[in-house]
């Protein structure tokens, strides 16, 4: 099925490149703090901004934050219809409403021509916590084919409205679920669609939840945009999300594969493979490196690295594709990486 194109701002949903979502945890009326974490984000490699709009008060964050970066903002809206239009007024990219929760289908219009006027897309928001009750009656719980069905309805409510620049997320806390119903949904629309396990969890829980989620669906080619929900500094949500596009084999930056250590290893592999990992973190080529403990297997078992390292009694070898370059003394083997990595 060819995917709808959808714009935000400069940025082109439904095309080959998965973008990178995180949404601000300041209250909307601190409008210094919330600026500066949306500057923090952008530079941490966030490529779309979400962030509460709770009062009409707080429209006044939307071009505050505009003017301090270069990527778009999605403004949250809950309930209010005249808040969302006045976000639009505001120069909003994209608005993320639940169609069904902001009132008559007269409302749903007027958000929708304001939208129309502008070219500014609609993200529905379908979340398993809040789903309709004549849902949860017909089907029981929150099973994937009500979330479809409720993601559905919504869609019919904005095409009624003569709308149509749709983006679909369908979240839910149940890993299982929230994978089924996307599953599901992609079969049945062409619309892209913003990728997340809500209420993921703390740093480490959260990463692993939104890592099986997310990223069984990426694998399927199912996403267009992933927003990994963590309870912590929204900045982590970014690194997080990085990790599970290169762990799919999606976008750019370092790989870096690692052996777990065993009773040949003559290194301190853990702390090198940790320097490694910080040497890369800003490197933004989509190549390979290996760190191993072991220079009888480890070529060979990283024969698929751009370049790699693997450390000795006291030395170590560089090796590319599995082909040793040299041996250098073990205090020297970061310097040596560095130097290849410089020449990729």
């Amino acid at each position: 099925m060819s995917k709808k194109i959808v714009k935000v701002g400069g940025l082109t949903l439904g095309g080959e490149k998965i973008y990178i979502q995180s949404m601000l945890n300041v209250p909307a009326e601190k409008v210094r703090e919330s600026v500066e974490q949306a500057a923090a984000l952008e530079k941490a490699g966030c490529e779309i901004i979400r962030a509460a709009i709770p009062t009409v008060e707080d429209v006044r964050l939307i071009p505050a934050i505009k003017e301090a970066v270069n990527i778009p903002l999605v403004a949250d809206i809950h309930f209010d219809y005249k808040i969302a239009i006045a976000a639009v007024e505001a120069g909003v990219d994209k608005v993320r409403i639940n169609p069904g929760n902001i009132g008559g289908i007269d409302r749903v219009k007027a958000v929708a021509d304001a939208c129309r006027e502008r070219s500014v897309p609609i993200r529905i928001g379908v979340n398993s916590g809040s789903l309709e009750r004549t849902l949860l009656e017909k089907y029981g719980s929150p099973t994937p084919e009500a979330l479809v069905e409720s993601a559905m309805n919504h869609v019919k409510l904005l095409n009624d409205c003569d709308f149509d620049d749709i983006v679909i997320s369908i979240k839910s806390s149940d890993v299982k679920l929230m994978i089924a119903a996307y599953r599901l949904l992609a079969q049945q629309v062409d619309y892209p669609l913003h990728l997340g396990v809500t209420e993921a969890g703390t740093e480490r829980m959260g990463l692993v939840k939104s890592a099986v989620g997310i990223g069984s669906l990426l694998c399927d080619g199912i996403g267009d945009t992933i927003r990994v929900s963590l309870t912590a500094d929204p900045v982590k949500e970014i690194y997080a999300a990085k990790d599970i596009l290169r762990a799919c084999g999606i976008g750019g930056g370092v790989q870096i594969v690692s052996c777990p250590t065993c009773g040949r290893t003559k290194i301190a592999l853990i702390p090198l493979a940790e320097k490694v990992e910080q040497l890369c973190a800003e490197i933004d080529k989509p190549i390979k490196v290996a760190v191993m403990g072991c220079v009888v297997n480890g070529p060979g078992e990283a024969r698929e690295a751009d370049i790699g390292i693997a450390g000795g009694n006291g030395e170590g070898i560089i090796f590319r594709k599995g082909k040793i370059l040299r041996k250098v003394p073990e205090d020297r083997l970061l310097d040596e990486l560095k130097k290849e990595l410089d020449l990729l």
